[in-house]
């Protein structure tokens, strides 16, 4: 059972890099870098917040994770 909830949390955090990427234009690479080597989003809110945020429409998650990086000073330039 855990490992499932693990591979749900994984494949939603693949989701949420992609579906970003996809908003900003940009290669999936580079959206996980600034997840992790500019803010630290992905571990510290992306993750921790799976069990809210999965059951939102792609929309809010990308809008709400745009904003989450924004204030942790990710320059998406």
């Amino acid at each position: 059972m855990e490992n499932n909830h693990a591979y749900r949390v994984l494949e939603y955090t693949v989701f949420c890099i992609e579906n970003v990427a996809r908003h900003l234009n940009r290669n999936p690479a580079e959206v996980y870098k600034m997840m992790t080597d500019q803010s630290d989003v992905l571990r510290t809110y992306i993750i921790p917040s799976y069990d809210v945020l999965h059951t939102q429409d792609r929309e809010y998650i990308v809008n709400d994770i745009l904003s989450v990086m924004m204030k942790k000073g990710v320059q998406f330039q």
